[in-house]
């Protein structure tokens, strides 16, 4: 699927490019229309130290480029692309280096989650870098059940958290089995991190959830510039506009690269309308 010419040109609406030159291409646009980016090389679970390291270096060039183009570093990464599940301090060694250098131009780097048995890991690496570097947040996944004291505890540790509903399959007695149950507890995770959170990120295309989070944050006097939305990138378009017409900070999820095919899947798993957007797209095109 990654190397067939009319699957690419499918997933196109969805992947900004397949070099760093398209995604920042992305990044300058988006930042023309008053919107910011997280940029994304894809990947995932590497085969060696080697490619870890490749993928590092990958990240620290994102990072130089969007800072010489002007346009805020800010990346997002999984750390199974950083070697994790071949060595957990060199996967730690490998995102210190991309966090300091993010420190030192004034970027950003959130760490994906990943599936739940990552989650503990996950959580342990960006807390230890977050206290002696700064720079980074981490992605919290309001179908699990354990989120709530994950939440509290980033929250007391100062660590910014974007916060989605979640797209790797779990077991229900880890995480919600239905929809009502995932919306709220999102909801509420959502309304602890605008009170008590470092600048959250609200990463959902649910217009419900944008209304019941703006409505909330009017109601407690939750300036706008205390948070922000986050998007995918050639999602929900006519919602992007309408929250940056009306003041709201809006940062889209730019990903790039040739490893699209798993991030394109779990976008259709998230939400079954994605497929028919998906279809009425490609036979468009």
């Amino acid at each position: 699927m990654e190397t067939s010419p009319a699957a690419r040109r499918f997933s196109s609406r969805f992947v900004a490019g397949h070099t760093l030159e398209e995604g920042l291409a992305v990044c300058r646009r988006l930042q023309g229309e008053g919107m910011t980016a997280t940029l994304d090389y894809l990947g995932e679970n590497v085969a060696s130290l080697e490619d870890a390291a490749a993928c590092r270096d990958m990240y620290l060039r994102m990072v130089q480029a969007m800072h010489e183009e002007g346009v805020e570093p800010s990346v997002s990464l999984k750390l199974t692309q950083f070697g994790l599940e071949l060595s957990e301090s060199a996967c730690e060694e490998n995102v210190a280096a991309l966090v300091q250098a993010a420190a030192a131009v004034g970027g950003f780097v959130y760490v994906d989650m990943e599936a739940s048995a990552y989650t503990d890991r996950t959580l342990g690496m960006v807390t230890r870098l977050h206290r002696t570097y700064g720079a980074c947040g981490t992605v919290l996944q309001a179908y699990l059940r354990r989120s709530e004291g994950d939440v509290k505890q980033l929250e007391r540790e100062e660590v910014r958290v974007r916060l989605c509903k979640g797209a790797y399959l779990e077991p229900p007695e880890r995480a919600f089995p239905e929809k009502k149950d995932v919306d709220a507890n999102y909801l509420a995770l959502a309304k602890s991190l605008l009170e008590s959170g470092a600048y959250p990120a609200i990463a959902t295309h649910d217009w419900k959830l944008i209304e019941a989070v703006e409505q909330f944050a009017a109601e407690r006097g939750i300036a706008r510039d205390r948070f922000e939305f986050q998007m995918l990138y050639g999602i929900r378009r006519d919602e992007q506009r309408r929250l940056v017409k009306e003041g709201y900070r809006l940062r889209l999820y730019v990903p790039f690269g040739d490893a699209w095919y798993p991030y394109f899947m779990r976008r259709l798993a998230e939400r079954p309308a994605n497929l028919f957007f998906f279809l009425r797209y490609a036979m468009a095109k």
